[in-house]
């Protein structure tokens, strides 16, 4: 089973190179806002336990968090693997995956990192709230976004990079471009499904 962390800032592109990764290696997916959404709306009880959490404006506790991911990799004993979008974003979130995955008899081989410049994101940012009418648009919201992704998801670059697990990957090309630089260091440890 190959695990890969998929980093970058808000704009940076993980939901596209996400989908693209997922399609020509046949990995799931694993994104805690989709997971916290399905369990809330399936009513189970760890959904139920984030909910109250959630209704508060409080951020879903990190075993709340981690017990839905742990369901997640039983419930696909057959998968290739998992692309882990969004999570961890703290060094206490990676510990506490990285103990999961020990428990499942797995790891995260693999982070890969989407280095865009600032410039570049918030102009991607204003162009997607412009289209999608989100209101986080405005330049001011971005960049505050931006420093706070940079501030704490620094340590966990940090956290892997000690494990030489970390690799970073210039996001500023197209998204084809981009794909390819990633396929790249994924190939080394798995190969894409024809």
């Amino acid at each position: 089973m190959f695990n890969l962390v998929l980093f970058g800032p808000p704009g940076s592109g993980k939901g596209t190179q996400s989908e693209n990764i997922v399609k020509s290696y046949k990995l799931l997916h694993i994104s805690t806002g989709d997971l916290l959404r399905d369990e809330v709306s399936r009513h189970t009880p760890l959904g139920t336990e984030a909910k109250k959490y959630m209704d508060q404006g409080m951020l879903v506790p990190d075993e709340v968090v981690i017990g839905m991911i742990s369901g997640k990799i039983d419930d696909a004993p057959d998968a290739r693997g998992f692309v882990f979008d969004g999570f961890p974003r703290t060094r206490p979130q990676a510990e506490a995956l990285d103990k999961l995955l020990e428990f499942k008899n797995t790891q995260i081989h693999l982070v890969l990192s989407l280095e865009v410049p600032e410039p570049d994101l918030i102009k991607r940012l204003v162009g997607r709230g412009a289209t999608s009418g989100r209101s986080d648009d405005t330049e001011e919201v971005i960049t505050k976004r931006i420093k706070e992704y940079h501030l704490k998801t620094q340590p966990v670059a940090h956290y892997y990079n000690e494990q030489g697990k970390l690799e970073q990957v210039t996001g500023d090309h197209t998204i084809a471009d981009t794909f390819k630089a990633l396929t790249k260091h994924i190939n080394k440890y798995l190969l894409p499904v024809a």
